[in-house]
C-alpha cells in the first residue's frame, strides 16, 4: 500500500486469505437459493445479530433500501435522523424508487435522536392531512457525529417508544461491529428488539463487497422480492459472500485495533498547531478536526498538498475533515499522517 488513505475504512481490500476463500468458493444460482456460500454467510449473519435470516446485498444502501421499501408502502413516512447516511448520503431512493417520506428529527452530538423529538414526529392516524408513519429508522454508529456508537439501552428505548405506537424499528448498522467492540458488548444485543438491520462487510472489516440484512423469517422473504426488483438478485455470488464470511470469522474481532489508531491519530494531530481536534470524542475508528480560524488555507487545499506525502483524507467542509483508521493503516502509517499535516501546516 504506497498511500496512507484515511478517507474512508471503504477503501480496504480483501486480506490474502479472503483472496483464497473467494477462489475456491463453492458457488451456485442464488435467485433459485442454492449458492451454498451466501447460505452459509446469511445464516452467519443472522445468528450474529440474533435474528433469524439474512440477505447477502451488493451494498449498505442497497441494505437500507431493501429494508425500507420492505416496512414501508408508497405515501408512507419514516422518522429518520437529519444527518444519517440513508438521509444525506443514499441518493433519496426511499422516495425515489419507494415513494417513502422522510420525516427529519434532529441527531444530537452523542448519535442519539431524543425520545421526545421521535414521539413529537409520530403522525396523528386519523388526521386525513398526515402520511401515515410506519419506521423509525437508526444508526449505529452515526457516522455524522464522528462514529459515535449507540448503546443498547437506547436502541430498546426507542423499540419500545416505537411498539407503544405500531411502528418498525430499522437499524443502519454498517458500523455496528464498531459499536459492539466500543461498548464491550456482542453486536446482537444493540439490534435486540428491532424488526430489521444491515450491516456492512466492505467497511472495516474489509471484504471487497457486500452488505447483509438481518430480520425475521417472514421479513426476509419479502425482502427477497425486493432485492430482485432492485437488481439485486447475483447469481453465483457465493464468490463474493466467502470474504464475507472470513469478515465474520476473523475481522470482527481485531477492531479495537483501528479504535485505538484513531485515538492515537487524533491525539497526535491535537498537537499539530492550526488543527483543532477533540481526542476525547473518538470513539470508534473516525477522527473529525477542523483549521483553526488563523490558518489560511482551506480543508480542500490541505488535502491536496497532503498528496505529496502520499496522505488521502477526506475534506467534510471547507474547514473540517474527517479521518478513518482501517485494517492497512499501522501505527507507522499513522505517525506519518500526522507530520504530513504538520509540515503541511507550517
Amino acid at each position: 500500500m504506497d498511500k496512507i488513505d484515511l478517507r474512508s475504512d471503504t477503501v480496504t481490500w480483501p486480506t490474502p486469505r479472503m483472496r483464497r476463500a473467494m477462489a475456491n468458493a463453492s458457488v451456485g444460482d442464488d435467485v433459485y437459493g442454492e449458492d451454498p456460500t451466501v447460505n452459509k454467510l446469511q445464516e452467519m449473519a443472522a445468528r450474529r445479530m440474533g435474528m433469524e435470516a439474512g440477505l447477502f446485498v451488493a451494498s449498505g444502501t442497497m441494505g437500507n433500501l431493501v429494508a425500507i421499501l420492505t416496512h414501508c408502502g408508497r405515501g408512507d413516512e419514516m422518522i429518520i435522523g437529519d444527518i444519517s447516511h440513508t438521509f444525506l448520503h443514499e441518493v433519496g431512493s426511499a422516495s425515489a424508487l419507494g415513494g417513502v417520506h422522510p420525516h427529519t428529527v434532529p441527531v444530537r452530538d452523542d448519535g442519539t435522536i431524543a425520545l421526545d423529538d421521535i414521539r413529537a414526529a409520530i403522525r396523528n392516524p386519523s388526521d386525513l392531512h398526515y402520511p401515515p408513519t410506519r419506521l423509525i429508522c437508526l444508526e449505529n454508529t452515526q457516522g455524522a457525529t464522528g462514529g459515535m456508537p449507540l448503546s443498547a439501552e437506547y436502541t430498546r428505548s426507542v423499540v419500545e417508544l416505537a411498539r407503544e405506537h405500531g411502528l418498525k424499528v430499522h437499524v443502519d448498522g454498517a458500523r455496528i461491529f464498531n459499536a459492539a467492540v466500543a461498548l464491550g458488548c456482542e453486536a446482537k444485543e444493540l439490534v435486540a428488539g428491532v424488526d430489521s438491520v444491515s450491516f456492512c462487510l466492505s467497511k472495516g472489516l474489509c471484504a471487497p463487497v457486500g452488505s447483509v440484512l438481518c430480520g425475521s423469517a417472514e421479513f426476509i422473504e419479502r425482502a427477497r422480492k425486493i432485492r430482485k426488483m432492485l437488481g439485486g438478485g447475483m447469481r453465483q455470488v457465493g464468490i463474493l459472500a466467502a470474504a464475507g464470511i472470513v469478515a465474520l470469522e476473523e475481522m470482527t474481532g481485531r477492531l479495537a485495533e483501528d479504535h485505538r489508531r484513531a485515538k492515537m491519530l487524533a491525539e497526535g494531530l491535537a498537537t499539530v498547531p492550526g488543527l483543532i481536534v477533540e481526542p476525547e470524542r473518538v470513539k470508534t475508528n473516525m477522527v473529525m478536526f477542523s483549521l483553526a480560524d488563523d490558518v489560511s488555507l482551506d480543508a480542500y487545499q490541505v488535502a491536496k498538498r497532503l498528496r505529496a506525502y502520499d496522505v488521502l483524507v477526506g475534506p467534510r467542509t471547507e474547514r473540517s475533515f474527517r479521518a478513518v483508521t482501517h485494517y492497512w493503516i499501522d501505527d507507522e502509517r499513522v505517525e506519518k499522517a500526522v507530520e504530513a499535516f504538520r509540515k503541511v501546516l507550517q
